[in-house]
């Protein structure tokens, strides 16, 4: 069944002689339960796209739809809701609130929302990424890959249509990466997580079970 459909999708910054066409008309569609790794070099359009796809930002045409949804028919206010329930994103820099410790960093998601935290889910959730003995942590406590732990927990607890991750281990030693990189093949598989990653490394690609190519904005 189709979870993602991005149709004709353009992005242009500037006008003019300053003109940069970050998407160049990209189309592709992304199957419930795949994992797929977006390639590219830096400047190649891949993180605009993944901005796109998660209703960060909005494209100058084309359509986006998730869950058979065209997401940018929403509202700013509706898409945010939209985001906050359906879109899971993990970021290079993990984005944590250094005020709160792993479990509420977790849940924050479910609490911004004023929705029931699954208790049995966030254990089960906690243990997976290893962090049963850090979840009373605050993020300055914590090493690189347990901060990305924590954020993929936060992206997975509310059961979101499709997870993004824009470069999740960029900013790790090999170590950390590989762990980071199991971690989500282990959410693929055993929650059939829908994951779209980006990255600029081609051997954390091939752990995808599809690989799109994108250059100066196009899937080559």
């Amino acid at each position: 069944m189709e979870i993602l459909r991005v149709e004709n999708l353009n992005k242009v910054y500037g006008e003019g002689g300053t003109k940069v066409t970050a998407l160049d008309n990209v189309s592709f569609s992304v199957e419930k339960g795949e994992f797929v790794a977006i390639v590219g070099a830096s400047g190649s359009g891949k993180s605009t796209l993944l901005h796109l796809i998660g209703g960060v930002d909005r494209p100058t045409s084309g359509k986006v739809y998730i869950d058979g949804k065209d997401i940018y028919k929403f509202s700013d206010d509706e898409l945010a809701i939209f985001r906050r329930r359906q879109v899971g994103l993990i970021y290079q820099f993990y984005n944590l609130i250094p005020i709160l410790n792993v479990e509420e960093n977790i849940t924050l998601p479910l609490n911004l929302d004023n929705r029931q935290v699954d208790n049995q889910l966030l254990d089960e959730l906690i243990n997976i990424l290893g962090l049963s003995s850090r979840k009373t942590h605050l993020p300055n406590q914590l090493s690189g890959g347990q901060q990305q732990r924590t954020s993929i927990g936060r992206a997975m607890i509310t059961k979101p249509a499709i997870i993004l991750a824009d470069e999740p281990t960029g900013n790790l030693d090999t170590k950390s990466s590989d762990e980071i990189v199991e971690l989500l093949k282990k959410s693929n598989r055993d929650y059939k997580q829908t994951i779209i990653m980006i990255t600029h490394n081609l051997e954390i690609a091939k752990h995808a079970n599809r690989i799109i190519k994108i250059e100066d904005g196009r899937i080559v």
